[in-house]
């Protein structure tokens, strides 16, 4: 019960839904690159980034000083079919602004 709540509340924001959309979408994404794209601060980007990833969307890769978030992969079917549904929700993305000074 405690994972499914956790889950779900998750996606129960829609900054953190248009966030995990945005790294879908976009593959491997950078925390300096979500920061330039949103226009959002670092600290308010991480609080929701560890809410996804605590709730088993997200993996993290640190790289020196960069955090480099993806969909986790393998990901079950009940979170599979969460970001299969926000995907058909009608609302825009911001393009992604690459800023980091590292290459990826």
């Amino acid at each position: 019960m405690e994972c499914f709540l956790t889950t779900i509340s998750a996606v129960n924001d829609e900054t953190r839904v248009k966030l995990l959309r945005f790294i879908y979408i976009n593959k491997e994404v950078c925390v300096c690159d979500i920061e330039a794209s949103f226009g959002m601060i670092q600290s308010r980007i991480s609080r929701h980034l560890k809410i996804l990833k605590d709730a088993g969307f997200l993996s993290v890769d640190r790289r020196g000083r960069w955090a480099y978030y993806t969909v986790r992969s393998p990901i079950d079917k009940f979170r599979e079919e969460i970001i299969k549904e926000i995907g058909y929700l009608d609302f825009e993305l911001p393009s992604i602004c690459s800023t980091c000074k590292e290459s990826k």
